[in-house]
């Protein structure tokens, strides 16, 4: 029996199969050949040379970003733009989103004013005109918007963030950590270690701090929204520093999901691809804004527009996502796969 059952073992085994390395999944997706660009975002298949100075203004983009204009396809697979249109999600909620005077933050806290929530915003000192556009669009959709100009690298000063906050609105359910920087450095021989220390600052320091102040009043139910970056899965020869801070904020989040779960906030991230923010323009030379991400990525061979992240943010700050928690959301056209 023994070696009847051995044989038998021997002509059921199943092969070998060898996959082929992680990295063929995640790094070089690019768009076929033969797939064209659909969209109906003007201009964002064909963007133009500019440079901006740090941190850099929606004003000054070309094309000008959409915020609540969301891609859809009808029926015939003909792409058309909606209004995002809230359903009252975040009724009587409150937010703060740092760095939410332009791109993604805009559009995260643009469309929780949709979803019934008032809004905190902030910002660096000379973003203040793209601060006041956002503040008007909010109020025009019946929710309050209070601005604070903070530069977050003054970590000593996140506690003053969110007392403003609680003043003006008495309660505090949502905190989106968005804002960051970023600085382009090809050799890391040649990096500066002040602009390495800048960076951390920004992205990760600046994160604990306003959290910090923040966590004693959250109550159950709350929810921290952190942006990381696909950077911080598939790396950045031209932005390690920046990449670094991307993946420090994966385990940021993951590790203070654990400690805060007992307390029923749920802690989570998104992880955006490319998308048409003030900060590409910022941070590149002129010529590699010229025609951005067009055909390099495998869904729509285009870079996003922050209206397409906002969704994600609502989902994540509403009770639809009240089972998730520690969790990151990848949305990057598959320029990472995995």
């Amino acid at each position: 029996m023994r070696l009847l059952l051995t044989s038998t073992f021997r002509l059921l085994a199943r092969p070998t199969i060898t996959l082929p390395p992680r990295s063929t999944f995640s790094t070089s997706l690019r768009i076929m050949s033969d797939q064209k660009i659909l969209t109906a975002y003007k201009g964002i298949d064909e963007i133009p040379k500019q440079q901006q100075t740090l941190p850099g203004k929606d004003v000054d983009m070309a094309p000008l970003a959409e915020f609540t204009k969301l891609e859809c396809w009808d029926n015939d697979g003909k792409p058309y733009l909606k209004e995002y249109v809230g359903s009252g999600k975040l009724k009587g909620k409150t937010a703060i989103v740092t760095g939410g005077d332009s791109g993604i933050g805009r559009a995260a806290a643009q469309q929780f004013a949709r979803e019934g929530a008032d809004v905190t915003i902030v910002y660096l000192p000379e973003e203040e005109e793209d601060a006041q556009n956002v503040k008007k669009a909010i109020e025009a959709d019946g929710q309050r918007c209070l601005t604070i100009a903070h530069d977050l690298m003054d970590a000593d000063k996140a506690f003053s963030v969110v007392e403003k906050h609680l003043k003006e609105f008495g309660r505090l359910d949502i905190l989106v950590n968005n804002a960051s920087k970023q600085i382009m450095c090809e050799n890391i021989a040649d990096i500066d270690l002040n602009n390495v220390e800048s960076t951390f600052r920004s992205n990760i320091l600046a994160m604990f701090a306003i959290t910090k102040a923040a966590v004693p009043h959250l109550k159950p139910g709350a929810s921290i929204i952190n942006t990381t970056s696909v950077t911080a899965w598939k790396g950045s020869p031209s932005m390690v520093d920046y990449s670094s801070t991307k993946g420090a904020i994966v385990t940021f989040t993951r590790s203070l999901a654990m400690q805060l779960a007992p307390k029923h906030i749920r802690v989570n991230a998104i992880a955006p691809g490319p998308v048409h923010t003030p900060l590409q323009p910022a941070s590149r030379p002129a010529e590699q804004m010229e025609g951005f991400q067009v055909g390099s990525l495998p869904l729509h061979g285009r870079a996003n527009m922050p209206a397409e992240m906002g969704p994600a943010y609502v989902y994540l700050a509403s009770a639809d996502s009240n089972a998730m928690t520690g969790q990151i959301m990848h949305l990057n056209n598959a320029q990472w796969i995995g």
